[in-house]
């Protein structure tokens, strides 16, 4: 619960005055029978109608008095629930955003959006359930039980008895919810990464044709959690019958014994019905409480879940780092004998690069070349630390990337990666994820680099039209294009871009490496690609084939010492004699 103190202190006393207001509701539950009680014994059967009129009066106020007290207790617990709720959302979103990629790796996106959303929805339904509840149920309860006695005794004893059987009942059904709660948690993540996946990858479901297929995933989905969300509700939808038995015979046996009581002259008729209203309050508080309880077990589930997030130790920080405030100033990479494995859940832990050693000069232009799973994507991603090497070392500006805050290292690697995002907004608030204070003309300046600023002013609205999720809107080779300007903006040493030419012609190609000769002459520059025109006049060319690299240096000596990059070379250079551009790999495509 330590946790969760600083979510409360901000707003102690919304905690502290919704329960409080909820007594008053109270006082008046507990005082209303014994009012109506000494209308029926002294008013009605002395024909006294002052007195009934002036207890009605009194009965009014308060009533009134409740109104007030619930309302303001109603608003006290929902503004303690909604704010403690919201800081902690907050937290949770802060800590996701922290994740190094192997652990994002370890949770699915479907499940991280159902922890940030409804699980702490239901952590919300319980506080302000709780608020309400924490002294109006115990409250109603003592003091209904205390006016039952002290009306008749003999008749209070029922009540006794039936409190534990209803206890008993309370505990069984709320050991039998909490893992049936858990469980419907776990298919809701499933639905809700499910809809993720054929929702952001519509395009490709209609091209194929595969709408019936997707109907059906999801159908089934659905019907998963139809299924476990029945099971856990059975648990609600018994606990209402039960506690409504348990009163119904409980007042059917006040009735009858206390119908005798009165006939032997030994307590009013306006008691009984005093006491018949205590009877019911007892049992509604307890009934109160058993759904508290039961949607405490819900928000128990969610509240593990969400305590897996919170308690996940982020396997990529800067907290050892020897030189904290130092920053990325030349841009020289070099790689020490480096090898690197997937070790999360799923991956067998091969690894994945074999002992790879080369240095990047600041300044130089290195491409990479190689087939689908030869190692390349991963290799860049050790640059700005998305991964740690499993051995050997990273130095940028001989310096480990360990050692640097993980803030100043990927401050100064800007990264075109292999799958394009751009976000809902304008283009011009895309490109400024570069660099938010940019001048306009700077921002226009990396477009043109970029190759982006001819067709961005092309659009009525210029650097001001809206784009949709994901890069809606615009084309494959625009949308690299923006890519590639966004990180241009960002000026950094280092410069990755992980095939993110592969969708522009050839001429718009050859217009960004101009570019970059002439304006980041500067900065290192790592290029992945499939097509060896992008690369040939990279400072140096590394070949790479299951994870090692088999080739390393410029276009006219690989051509001498390197096999297989003679092949794709006359491979793609006969087709595109016949303009028809092909990356192959030793008969296989080439990809990133």
């Amino acid at each position: 619960m330590k946790r969760y103190e600083k979510y409360i202190k901000p707003y102690l006393g919304a905690f502290i005055l919704g329960p409080m207001m909820m007594l008053t509701e109270v006082a008046g539950e507990v005082m209303l029978p014994k009012l109506m009680s000494l209308i029926i014994n002294n008013g009605v059967s002395q024909r006294d109608v002052g007195y009934i009129i002036q207890m009605g009066l009194f009965m009014v106020f308060a009533v009134l008095v409740m109104a007030v007290g619930g309302t303001l207790g109603a608003y006290f617990a929902a503004k303690a629930s909604i704010c403690f709720t919201s800081d902690l959302r907050r937290d949770l979103f802060k800590k996701v955003q922290q994740f190094s990629f192997a652990n994002i790796d370890a949770f699915s996106t479907g499940s991280l959006v159902t922890r940030l959303t409804n699980d702490i929805q239901q952590v919300q339904n319980v506080l302000t359930m709780g608020l309400k509840m924490a002294l109006r149920a115990p409250g109603m309860f003592v003091g209904a039980l205390i006016m039952a006695f002290m009306m008749n005794y003999r008749l209070a004893v029922i009540v006794l008895i039936v409190i534990p059987v209803l206890l008993s009942a309370i505990i069984l059904i709320l050991k039998t919810a909490f893992p049936r709660f858990e469980a419907m948690q776990k298919k809701l993540d499933r639905l809700n990464s499910g809809i993720q996946e054929s929702l952001t990858n519509v395009r490709v479901v209609k091209s194929f044709v595969r709408e019936d297929h997707e109907i059906k995933k999801f159908s089934d989905l659905n019907m998963d959690l139809k299924d476990s969300s029945l099971r856990a509700m059975k648990i609600v939808i018994v606990t209402m019958p039960v506690m409504m038995l348990a009163m119904n015979f409980t007042t059917l046996a006040v009735v009858w014994y206390g119908g005798n009581i009165i006939i032997a002259g030994n307590m009013p008729v306006g008691d009984l019905t005093a006491f018949i209203t205590y009877i019911i309050q007892i049992l509604m508080s307890l009934m109160m409480l058993s759904m508290v309880f039961l949607q405490s077990s819900r928000s128990r589930a969610s509240l593990k879940r969400i305590n897996e997030v919170m308690d996940t130790e982020i396997d990529l920080n800067d907290v050892h780092g020897s030189f904290p405030e130092k920053k990325v100033e030349q841009g020289c990479v070099e790689f020490e004998d480096v090898c690197f494995g997937y070790t999360h859940e799923g991956m067998s832990g091969e690894l994945v690069l074999n002992h790879i050693s080369f240095t990047a000069k600041a300044g130089q232009t290195i491409g990479i070349i190689g087939s689908t799973g030869s190692g390349k994507t991963t290799l860049v991603q050790l640059i700005p630390r998305l991964y740690d090497v499993s051995s050997g070392r990273v130095l940028v500006d001989g310096v480990d990337v360990r050692d640097y805050s993980l803030k100043n290292l990927r401050n100064g690697v800007g990264m075109v990666l292999q799958k394009n995002v751009l976000f809902s907004g304008t283009i011009e608030e895309n490109l400024r994820w570069g660099d938010e204070e940019a001048p306009m003309e700077e921002v226009k300046t990396a477009a043109q680099s970029a190759q982006a600023d001819s067709f961005v002013t092309a659009f009525s609205q210029g650097y001001q039209t809206e784009i949709g999720q994901g890069g809606a809107g615009v084309s494959g080779g625009q949308k690299q294009r923006l890519c590639i300007a966004r990180a241009l903006l960002k000026k950094p040493k280092i410069l990755i871009l992980d095939d993110s030419t592969s969708a522009v012609d050839t001429a718009t190609e050859a217009g960004i490496r101009e570019s970059f000769r002439k304006e980041l002459k500067d900065t290192t520059k790592f290029i992945i690609a499939q097509r060896i025109s992008s690369v040939q006049e990279a400072d140096l060319i590394l070949v790479m084939e299951e994870g090692a690299i088999i080739g390393r240096g410029t276009h006219e000596e690989l051509l001498k010492t390197c096999k297989t990059y003679e092949e794709i070379y006359r491979t793609q250079m006969g087709n595109e004699k016949t303009e028809e551009p092909a990356d192959t790999f030793r008969g296989q495509e080439v990809m990133a």
